[in-house]
């Protein structure tokens, strides 16, 4: 048996999307398991002093764009840089994500974010609307409609809720997060440290 990935995500985030599917493919490739945790970054901002990107001074703003462009040219991934629903609300995709981890494993809710984050920077979707998330699940294989109920589910905004505040305790400030034997990673560039710490 392979080590732990615990993984801190936000699906509204461009650099989750640009790292989700390389994250996948070296836990594989490692035997890893991946512990999958969808979390509120606007609470975890609030006590980390990071700011919402609207907030950001425009030259942060402005390389933000130029560094997503580049980095989705370099992964061969398909990113609209400014999407049409963007900024969107997560809430309910990470639900969804909490609710397919629940239910049906960490495997399925990986594949799940990744088609969610894909519908968003690469599809032109909304991830805040109930019928797309829907409809995204169903592609998945998924019973999209019985999945988005049990999303509405008191017990899964319990789980979101735990897996922020297992964020904040973690010292957790951006997205993604990668946790492995205890050592902190943060960003999708960061990936090829989260693999040497699985050898």
């Amino acid at each position: 048996m392979g080590k732990t990935i615990t993984y801190f995500l936000t699906p509204q985030s461009p650099w989750v999307y640009l790292g989700h599917a390389r994250l996948a493919a070296l836990a594989a490739a490692h035997s890893a398991q991946v512990d999958i945790k969808p979390f509120d970054l606007g609470k975890v901002f609030s006590v980390s002093g990071g700011l919402p990107l609207s907030k950001r001074a425009p030259q942060r703003q402005s390389y933000r764009l130029l560094e997503m462009a580049r980095c989705a040219a370099h992964l061969k991934l398909p990113l609209n840089v400014q999407p049409k629903f963007f900024p969107v609300p997560p809430e309910q995709a990470s639900k969804l994500i909490i609710a397919a981890r629940t239910s049906l494993g960490a495997d399925v809710a990986m594949t799940l974010a990744g088609a969610i984050m894909r519908a968003l920077w690469a599809e032109e979707k909304n991830i805040a609307d109930d019928a797309t998330l829907v409809q995204v699940a169903d592609l998945c294989g998924l019973d999209g409609r019985m999945l988005l109920k049990s999303a509405e589910t008191a017990g899964v905004q319990e789980q979101l809720d735990k897996n922020t505040d297992e964020a904040i305790a973690a010292n957790v400030f951006g997205a993604p997060w990668y946790i492995v034997d205890a050592e902190p990673f943060w960003g999708q560039d960061r990936l090829d440290f989260v693999e040497r710490a699985l050898i």
